[in-house]
């Protein structure tokens, strides 16, 4: 059962006006951190213990002799045994009586069980707790409903194997990397069925995920993840920003395609199939007369959450698209919390972020400054779930 809104609202009130603000420590931690410390609250980072030395030791804080942060944005770490430990009787009172508001991201929904994350983890966090599950393409309610009933372009869904008839990628987790991907590209039924086989024997995918794996048309084009804000503190006209957009940086699949179709033929079959383990990101902008579909779509998914999810997606989302030959936008991906690139923007912060508020303006800073915003404003309870 869902965690009623009232309970959550009575932790808030019992919050300080200058909330701490938490993550996991993983994805887009860094980014959440920087940008709590830039707008003058305490960052806090959960770790699991034997990955915790990017936080605990590379990028804390620390101070001078009186007390100035001279570097490091990351002020507290706190290490658990496990991930999903973070959300156990004993950790959830720590968080509270710290008064540390969560900041989800895909590490956090993955390693924490989801309907822990529903129904159990009675601290506030920043953004759509119940939207959080639409990620899940095994769910019956996932992000492809949410897509058709905005009137989103998606690409088509394929029913099986045998109904491949054109290039299709098949999506499914990685076997053993379970925050990755097991993707793979098909043009036909035999060619699933060649591909699946090699990967299921070297261990990138596993049977159950490959059954429950979804099948779609491959829609050919650049991919631009669109990192937007929604803030229920300003009229809803105000309510929709776009703060920037990268791009990832997939193993090994970019090492091939740097290489001359030649050399990618004397490749050993085995290494033929790409896989597609995301290990960084780039930065980009897009072309000025697409940014009125960008906003379009990004307004119809707003819209959309609302109805079905109320009160709808809070905060900070990413809609993974691509662009074909027309300009036209396919959404094939989403993230109903910060994006998996926003680092990329860090400090610095997001290109049409700055143009925004005319000042660095990350995600993680974003976020930030609509914690600062509401809690001045005894407005906290609008922006958690």
């Amino acid at each position: 059962m869902p965690i009623p809104a009232a309970e959550i609202a009575r932790v808030v009130d019992s919050y300080p006006k200058r909330p701490g603000v938490g993550t996991v420590g993983s994805h887009s931690a860094l980014d959440v951190a920087d940008g709590a410390v830039a707008e003058g609250l305490t960052s806090v980072v959960l770790v699991q213990a034997g990955r915790d030395a990017t936080y605990a030791q590379y990028f804390r804080t620390l101070r001078d002799a009186g007390g100035r942060r001279r570097r490091g944005c990351v002020d507290e770490v706190w290490t658990y045994p496990k991930f999903a430990d973070l959300a156990s009787p004993e950790s959830q009172e720590r968080l509270r009586q710290r008064g540390v508001l969560l900041v989800p991201n895909r590490a956090m929904s993955s390693y924490v069980p989801l309907a822990t994350l529903e129904s159990d983890l009675r601290v506030p966090i920043v953004g759509a707790r119940a939207m959080l599950r639409i990620e899940e393409r095994t769910e019956r309610e996932n992000y492809y409903r949410l897509l058709e009933s905005a009137g989103i372009p998606s690409p088509r869904a394929i029913a099986s194997p045998d109904a491949i008839d054109r290039l299709a990628i098949v999506k499914l987790p990685h076997a053993r990397r379970r925050l990755e991907r097991g993707f793979f590209t098909a043009a036909t039924a035999e060619e699933y069925r060649t591909k699946s086989r090699a990967l299921l024997e070297r261990g990138t995918i596993a049977a159950d995920d490959l059954a429950q794996a979804r099948i779609e048309e491959y829609v050919l084009g650049p991919v631009f993840n669109f990192n937007f804000f929604f803030s229920p503190l300003v009229p809803r006209t105000e309510g929709l920003e776009l703060l920037g957009v990268d791009e990832r940086r997939e193993s090994n699949l970019d090492g091939m395609v740097r290489l001359p179709a030649a050399q990618q033929l004397e490749l050993p079959a085995a290494e033929r199939i790409p896989e597609y383990l995301v290990v960084g990101h780039g930065t980009l902008t897009v072309r000025e007369s697409t940014l009125e579909e960008v906003f379009r779509i990004g307004e119809k998914f707003v819209d959309a959450a609302r109805a079905r999810y109320p009160p709808g997606i809070l905060g900070p989302f990413c809609l993974q698209t691509c662009i074909d030959r027309d300009g036209h936008l396919t959404v094939f991906d989403v993230a109903a919390r910060i994006g998996g690139g926003t680092n990329v923007h860090l400090a610095l912060g997001h290109p049409y972020g700055n143009a925004l508020y005319r000042e660095p303006m990350s995600t993680g800073r974003r976020i930030a400054l609509e914690i600062r915003r509401a809690a001045e404003d005894g407005r906290l309870k609008e922006i958690v779930t």
